[in-house]
C-alpha cells in the first residue's frame, strides 16, 4: 500500500513524536517530509504523545530543536491527561517525584506540591537524573508511598525512550516498580484510551475507520492503536534502533491490522 493510498484512505493521523519525529535533540527529516505531504494532501495530523508536559511545553521544544509546524496540525499529550488527574486526586496535594523540567504540569492548577508524608496522591513524571539512574534506585522511596496507601498518577506510560543514540529510562518503568509492589497506577498516555479520545477531540473525529496511528513503541503505540480500534503503521527504529522488533510485534499481534513496518516513517511511494 502506497503513502498516497494511505493519505486518501485516513485523512487523520495520530501520530507519536519522540523516535518518530525526533530523536531528542533534532527532526528526523524522512518523518517530517512524510507528515508534511499528508497536510499538503488534504489528511490532518495529530501528535499524540506521551511527554509528560502541557503540550505549549512541547510544542516549544518542537520549535526549539527544529520540527516543522507544517508538519502537524494540533497536538495532544500525556501532560494534558495528567493534568485532568490531577485535578481529581489533588485536593490534599500532590508529591512530585521527577525532573524540574515538569514543572508547569502544576502551572494554572489549583494543586499544591508537597512533601511525600503530606501528599495525598504522586504524581511521577519520571526520574530526577535519567542519565545515571534507574528505576530500581527508587524502591526505597516507593515503599514509603506503599506504606502511606498513595496513589500514583503516571504521566509518561513509556518505560524507555531513546536520546540521541542512547535509551533512557522513563516514568513507567518507575511505575512497573510501584505496581509490583502492590501500588495503585493511575495511567495519563499510550497505550490507554483517555489519551485516544482527547486526541480524536481535537481532530474532530468520530469516525475510527478514517484513522491511522502511527509510533515505536509495542507496549504504547501499537498495542494503544489496536485496542482503541485504528490500523497502525509501526516504526521499528526509534527506541528499538539496534535491534529488529518486526517479527515479534507481528507475532504479538497475530491478524492484527498493521499495515506497515518501517525502520523510520517516510513517503514511501
Amino acid at each position: 500500500m502506497l503513502m498516497d493510498e494511505l493519505s486518501r484512505r485516513f485523512p487523520t493521523w495520530l501520530c507519536d513524536v519522540w523516535g518518530v519525529v525526533h530523536d531528542g535533540y533534532k527532526p528526523i527529516d524522512s518523518a517530517v517530509a512524510a507528515l508534511s505531504q499528508h497536510r499538503e494532501n488534504g489528511g490532518k495530523v495529530i501528535f499524540i504523545t506521551n511527554a509528560p508536559r502541557p503540550m505549549v511545553n512541547v510544542q516549544a521544544h518542537l520549535d526549539e530543536i527544529g520540527v516543522s509546524r507544517a508538519a502537524y496540525d494540533d497536538m495532544v499529550t500525556s501532560g494534558d491527561v495528567t493534568r485532568a488527574l490531577m485535578r481529581q486526586h489533588g485536593a490534599h496535594g500532590l508529591y512530585h517525584l521527577g525532573p524540574e523540567i515538569d514543572l508547569p504540569l502544576f502551572n494554572g492548577l489549583e494543586v499544591k506540591r508537597v512533601a511525600l508524608e503530606q501528599a495525598g496522591a504522586v504524581v511521577c513524571t519520571g526520574l530526577f537524573d535519567e542519565a545515571h539512574e534507574a528505576a530500581m534506585d527508587y524502591r526505597p522511596q516507593l515503599r514509603d508511598m506503599k506504606r502511606l496507601g498513595l496513589t500514583m498518577i503516571c504521566a509518561n506510560p513509556d518505560k524507555v525512550v531513546r536520546k540521541g543514540n542512547v535509551i533512557v529510562p522513563c516514568a513507567g518503568a518507575i511505575a512497573e516498580e510501584y505496581e509490583l509492589m502492590g501500588g495503585e497506577i493511575l495511567m495519563a498516555g499510550k497505550p490507554f484510551a483517555p489519551i485516544y479520545d482527547l486526541a480524536l477531540l481535537r481532530a474532530g473525529v468520530a469516525d475510527k475507520s478514517k484513522v491511522l496511528a502511527i509510533g515505536d513503541g509495542p507496549d504504547t503505540d501499537v498495542k494503544g492503536a489496536l485496542q482503541n480500534g485504528m490500523p497502525v503503521i509501526f516504526i521499528s527504529g526509534g527506541i528499538n534502533v539496534g535491534v529488529d522488533p518486526g517479527t515479534e510485534v507481528k507475532l504479538k499481534y497475530a491478524n492484527a491490522d498493521i499495515l506497515y513496518i518501517m525502520p523510520q516513517l517516510y513517503w514511501a511511494a
